[in-house]
C-alpha cells in the first residue's frame, strides 16, 4: 500500500511541513488553488525557494503576511472565527475535515491549558494567517498524496525556551506537550524550539502509527527546510513509498457501535467528517428498529485498537448517545496501491489491487473526477467514462481487469 513517512530528527512546524510537501512532489498549482479559496486570501502569499542545511538541499516554504487589505489593525482571532474561515472556502469534503481536526486538536489543547472552554480559546501566534495557511495547505497536500497509511519516528522537540505572546515559555511550549501526549517525543537534541504547535497538532492529525513502517520501499523524498540553524540539519524529511500490505495484517483492530434514535439527519454528516478526519478507517450508518418499534440509526466507526479511546469519546461528545459498544475484529485486505493515470481530461489518481487469484482491477479516484468534471464543464457520468476509457488503455498491457 501507498504509504508515507515522517522523519523529524529536527523537530516539525508547519512551514517546514508545506516545504517537504511540495519537495515530496505536490504540485505548487494544487497548493495554490486550494489556499485562494480563503476568505483570507488577499492577506497572504506563499513563496518557495530552494534552500539547504548543512548540505542537504530541499524546499523552504515562506508566508507572507501581507496585511489587511481593508486598512487598520487585524484583531488575533478565536477558534469559532477560524472554523468559520475554512468552512466558507469550500474546499473539498476532506480537506476541510482534516484541516478542522487539526485546529481543533490545537483548540482542546489550549482550552484544558488555560482552563477555559474550548470556544472560548482566543488563539495568538496559531490564530495569525501563517499558521492558518500551513494548516490549510497541510491538508490540501495529504489529500493530494493519496496515501493510506501514515507513519512517523520519534519527534524531537528541542530544548530552552521559546518566547510567544504568553510570555518566556519552556520547550517545548504547554500546547506543544499537551498535543504530543502519547507520542513517542526526544528531548533536548537541538537547541530551541524544534517542533511547534501548529507541527504537533498536523501529525496528530495524520500520523497512523508512530513507529518506522517495516518492509517500506521508499519511491519519493523531500526536505523541508527550516529557519533555524541547530547543530544537526533543520530539515524535516518526508518520503512516500509501498508498505508491504501483511503489516497492516498485524494491526488490531476495533469496532465502535451506537444505537441512536434522537439526533437530527443533519448532525451525522458533519460527525461522519470529523472521525474520518481523527483517524477513523470508516464510518457508516445503517437504519435499524429498536424497541417499541422506534426508527433508529446504528452508527458504526471502525479503526485500529490505538485510536479507539480519541474516537469513542468523539462519538460520545458529538452525538446524543449515551453510551456504545467496542468490540474486536479482524481484517483481511487485498495488497493494493494507488498510481497516477494521464488522461484526456487531466491526471487523476487510480487505486489497483490484487486479488488472490492474481487478478488486478481497478477504480478511478472519485474525487479526482469530479474534479475534472468541473474544470471541463462536463457532468460526472460523462466524466468518468472518458477518464475510465484512457486508465483502461494506459493499464492494457499491464492486463489489469476493469471495474
Amino acid at each position: 500500500m501507498r504509504a508515507l513517512y515522517y522523519q523529524c530528527s529536527a523537530g516539525i512546524s508547519g512551514d517546514m511541513h508545506l516545504g517537504a510537501m511540495v519537495d515530496l512532489g505536490v504540485p505548487e498549482a494544487t497548493l495554490r488553488e486550494g489556499l485562494a479559496r480563503l476568505p483570507c486570501a488577499a492577506e497572504f502569499r506563499v513563496e518557495f525557494e530552494r534552500a539547504s542545511k548543512q548540505g542537504i538541499v530541499g524546499t523552504r516554504a515562506r508566508v507572507k503576511d501581507l496585511g489587511n487589505p481593508s486598512g487598520g489593525h487585524r484583531p488575533h482571532r478565536r477558534y469559532s472565527d477560524i472554523v468559520g474561515l475554512i468552512k466558507d472556502a469550500r474546499l473539498a469534503p476532506g480537506v476541510e475535515a482534516k484541516a478542522l481536526a487539526v485546529f481543533e486538536r490545537i483548540a482542546v489543547a489550549e482550552a484544558k491549558i488555560h482552563d477555559i472552554p474550548v470556544d472560548r480559546v482566543h488563539f495568538h501566534e496559531v490564530g495569525a494567517v501563517d499558521s492558518i495557511v500551513d494548516v490549510v495547505g497541510a491538508a490540501i497536500c495529504l489529500d493530494a498524496l493519496g496515501v493510506e497509511r501514515v507513519f512517523c519516528d520519534r519527534v524531537e522537540v528541542g530544548s530552552g525556551f521559546v518566547d510567544c505572546a504568553h510570555g518566556r515559555l519552556p520547550v517545548p511550549a504547554p500546547a506543544t506537550q499537551e498535543i504530543l501526549a502519547g507520542v513517542p517525543c526526544s528531548y533536548g537534541g537541538v537547541q530551541g524550539e524544534a517542533t511547534t504547535p501548529t507541527g504537533a497538532a498536523i501529525l496528530k492529525m495524520a500520523v497512523d502509527s508512530f513507529a518506522p513502517p517495516q518492509g517500506f520501499a521508499p519511491s519519493a523524498i523531500g526536505y523541508g527546510v527550516g529557519m533555524r540553524d541547530f547543530d544537526i540539519p533543520n530539515v524535516l524529511r518526508a518520503v512516500v513509498g509501498e508498505c508491504q500490505a501483511e503489516v497492516a495484517a498485524g494491526v488490531a483492530h476495533r469496532k465502535i457501535e451506537a444505537n441512536i434514535d434522537d439526533m437530527s439527519p443533519e448532525a451525522y454528516e458533519p460527525l461522519i467528517d470529523h472521525l474520518l478526519a481523527a483517524g477513523a478507517s470508516d464510518v457508516y450508518v445503517t437504519p435499524i428498529v429498536m424497541k417499541k418499534s422506534r426508527p433508529a440509526i446504528s452508527l458504526t466507526v471502525l479503526c485500529e485498537a490505538e485510536r479507539v479511546d480519541a474516537l469513542a469519546d468523539m462519538v460520545l461528545n458529538r452525538s446524543t448517545t449515551i453510551g456504545l459498544r467496542v468490540l474486536p475484529f479482524e481484517k483481511r485486505v487485498l495488497p493494493r496501491e494507488v498510481q497516477t493515470v494521464e488522461t484526456r481530461l487531466g491526471p487523476v489518481r487510480v487505486k489497483v489491487v490484487t486479488q488472490p487469484d492474481g487478478q488486478r482491477r481497478w477504480k478511478s479516484e472519485f474525487e479526482d473526477v469530479r474534479r475534472l468534471a468541473d474544470a471541463a464543464g462536463l457532468d460526472y457520468l460523462q466524466a468518468k467514462a472518458a477518464v475510465d476509457r484512457d486508465v483502461a488503455e494506459a493499464f492494457s498491457d499491464q492486463r489489469t481487469a476493469t471495474p
